[in-house]
């Protein structure tokens, strides 16, 4: 296959960096006008852009874990995303210094009542030398699962064979229960922490269902975006792949819903005091409408649109569906983190579009970087033929 290494981009790179910069700077002047407010913004769009790269490892990895064939063509796109992780280590920094503003289990002294006996009764896990200590762990288990993936991929780039494919697959299927598990104890450290009473074991499915969703709608944009240029992924794919994809997406759009719904009816039904106030603060005033748009565009309206092959062998309409995805899984992470700034409802702000296109800008201008200098697809894996010829039976 006469493949070049993608040096295209640079466009997309540039306006990204800059934008993203811009962003950044303008959050950051806004935490000097409400530091609280700014924060929680930012907090919003760090795990929105993170989970959106986890999604995407995982994904890889389960690929990998089911010998999938037809899934080869793009892999490469995968192996790039989680290549921004590392970034994310210097974005996690503003959260660490805002703690104060954003975790009340910091300071337990300050709290009182029913809030300062639940801190107290968590101190062994919500302080911060362990939740440095875990953030560290986190962020170099990904780290390393999504560098050897890659690395191996490109080595056999020139190398061939199908030894790099199996020490592959063991890595990727090796590595789903640690990749589970720690996102798990992020999404418990992260966001499920700012309200130290509230516990649910199926909080990081929550978050990783949507993120899950997400690489698939990710990839579905960048697949139709990339088309038209032989040296990038989307022009090796046919209406089967778009198929396929639109039929993953579909499922991940109904197992968010199945995880949602779960998680409420087991805390509604249990009625623990500890655990139904976090869904009364969101199912009163303003913040019931965003749980009704939540049930419609996250799960009814895109679920029956997905379900037409008019939609899923169609790559632009299925790229504007998942691009609406997108947007609505901002909308959940909004609902999961903001109630907590504004009780009666959603006040949108500056700092909400800033802190979003700040860490977006940065993150997909390091994901094109990552990106260039490197074959769009894996030339050389022994699979690669199957999955160009794709069909399902």
């Amino acid at each position: 296959m006469n493949l070049s290494p993608y040096q295209g981009g640079r466009r997309l790179l540039t306006t990204s960096a800059a934008v993203g910069v811009a962003g950044l700077v303008l959050t950051a002047i806004g935490g000097a006008f409400d530091a609280r407010r700014a924060l929680y913004a930012y907090l919003v769009a760090f795990v929105y852009w993170l989970g959106l790269a986890l999604g995407a490892l995982i994904l890889l990895g389960a690929f990998h874990a089911s010998s999938a064939k037809w899934a080869v063509v793009l892999r490469r796109f995968l192996e790039n995303v989680p290549g921004v992780i590392p970034l994310f280590i210097v974005l996690f920094i503003p959260i660490l210094l805002g703690r104060h503003q954003l975790f009340p289990w910091v300071d337990p002294g300050a709290l009182e009542g029913e809030l300062r006996k639940a801190v107290e009764h968590k101190t062994k896990y919500l302080n911060v030398s362990f939740f440095l200590v875990r953030a560290a762990f986190y962020f170099v288990s990904w780290i390393v699962v999504a560098h050897f993936l890659r690395a191996w991929s490109l080595r056999q780039d020139a190398a061939g064979g199908v030894t790099l494919t199996r020490w592959q697959r063991r890595l990727g299927a090796g590595a789903l229960p640690l990749l589970g598990l720690t996102m798990t104890f992020a999404a418990f450290d992260w966001i499920m922490s700012i309200d130290p009473r509230f516990y649910s074991t199926i909080f990081g499915v929550y978050w990783w269902a949507g993120s899950f969703m997400g690489a698939f709608a990710v990839t579905n944009i960048a697949a139709f975006a990339t088309r038209e240029d032989p040296n990038q992924f989307g022009a090796y794919l046919n209406l089967d792949h778009f198929h396929s994809l639109g039929k993953y997406t579909l499922a991940f759009v109904a197992f968010w819903a199945y995880v949602a719904f779960s998680q409420f009816m087991l805390i509604w039904i249990a009625n623990i005091p500890d655990e139904v106030p976090w869904y009364i603060l969101r199912i009163n005033g303003g913040w019931l409408w965003v749980g009704v748009f939540l049930a419609l565009f996250h799960f009814v309206v895109p679920f029956f649109t997905l379900l037409q092959r008019a939609v899923t062998r169609n790559p632009r309409r299925l790229a504007w569906v998942s691009a609406g995805l997108l947007v609505v899984h901002w909308v959940d992470l909004y609902w999961l983190i903001m109630p907590h700034v504004h009780e009666r409802g959603p006040r949108f702000t500056l700092w909400d579009l800033t802190a979003f296109v700040g860490v977006g800008g940065v993150t997909v201008a390091m994901a094109v970087l990552r990106m260039r200098g490197t074959l769009a697809i894996p030339v050389r894996d022994p699979y690669l033929e199957d999955s160009l010829r794709y069909q399902p039976q």
